[in-house]
């Protein structure tokens, strides 16, 4: 029996696409893997490519352009692939940012007749290795669309075996466990001021008066299906840089200034289930007439700054 694309006179593909092993990336979805795919180009460099759906439940600002945050995404997603599958790092290390930044270009990411393929130019530097496995490293992409820029990005994170993790952090390594006793989340913003359009998607919850540009709450709702995809000990960075992105927007809901473009963020320490995580943005005064907004945003748990970041807008809708 013939196959469909011979049946309709054309040539199958010479390669067939899939995506990564979900594993791989750290996730329980499949839908939820955008990497399709790597390969090795020089001792610490690497291309990956991915694919991204025209529409998605959760990355989305608008019905024409890609959310920036799904680069993000996809970029994390980079870096479990290659340590486990090109560094041999085993499962079950925990790799963990410190730092994460990433500049898009608003142009390339709107949303075409068919989904976005995108090809990540990987360098690996500051690599440090314990035992032959590497335990720490700086990973930098250049992120293109064919022949269009679409972004650049860097992220540097820590690894560590699964008995030096639980040493980091005794009672509260057991993920199941800390999963599971996590409290109910608080009530959200109005999705509009975040830029969201329903509840389940905001991650900030009001902790000033009405009326007021924050400072607002972190809302941790552990049945989000894309931003909890599996059982995890803290918070994770994705919904932090989400919590960044929401109160850029909530700082000027009244006067939409555009997507989040770029984010530099530092964090500081793990962001904890079982107490208030504090978030506050202040402006920036522009640099020159025609600079792009840019936001200071912190996140404040108990007594301890747990992070930092710089979020730039432009690309208005």
């Amino acid at each position: 029996m013939l196959r469909s694309a011979e049946r309709a006179g054309e040539a199958p593909p010479a390669v067939l696409t899939t995506t990564v092993p979900k594993e791989y990336v750290h996730r329980a979805a499949v839908s939820e893997v955008f990497l399709t795919g790597w390969q090795r180009t020089g001792a610490d460099d690497f291309t990956a490519t991915a694919q991204w759906p025209r529409s998605h439940s959760f990355y989305r600002t608008s019905r024409t352009r890609y959310d920036p945050l799904l680069l993000c995404e996809t970029v994390r997603q980079a870096p479990a692939l290659l340590m486990h599958a090109a560094y041999l790092v085993p499962f079950g290390h925990q790799m963990i940012w410190t730092r994460f930044r990433f500049t898009a270009n608003p142009h390339a990411l709107r949303i075409e007749r068919r989904p976005a393929e995108l090809q990540l130019y990987v360098t690996c530097s500051e690599m440090r290795r314990i035992r032959g496995v590497p335990a720490a490293v700086t990973m930098e992409f250049q992120v293109m669309r064919g022949s269009e820029p679409l972004g650049s990005a860097a992220t540097s994170f820590t690894c560590h075996s699964p008995a030096v993790y639980r040493r980091m952090r005794g009672d509260r390594g057991d993920a199941a466990r800390i999963f599971d006793e996590a409290s109910e989340p608080a009530s959200p913003l109005p999705p509009g001021e975040v830029g969201r359009l329903i509840p389940e998607d905001v991650v900030l919850s009001p902790s000033a008066p009405p009326g007021r540009p924050g400072p607002w709450t972190l809302r941790v709702d552990t049945s989000h299906p894309v931003l909890f995809d599996h059982p995890v000990d803290h918070v994770p960075g994705m919904l932090l840089l989400e919590a960044v992105r929401q109160a850029t927007h909530a700082l000027d809901s009244k006067n939409d200034m555009g997507i989040p473009i770029g984010m530099d963020v530092e964090f500081h320490r793990y962001v904890e289930f079982d107490s208030p995580c504090t978030i506050t943005a202040e402006p920036q005064p522009p640099r020159s007439a025609d600079a792009r907004r840019t936001v200071r945003i912190k996140g404040v748990q108990g007594e301890a700054t747990a992070f930092t970041a710089t979020a730039e807008v432009g690309g208005g809708h």
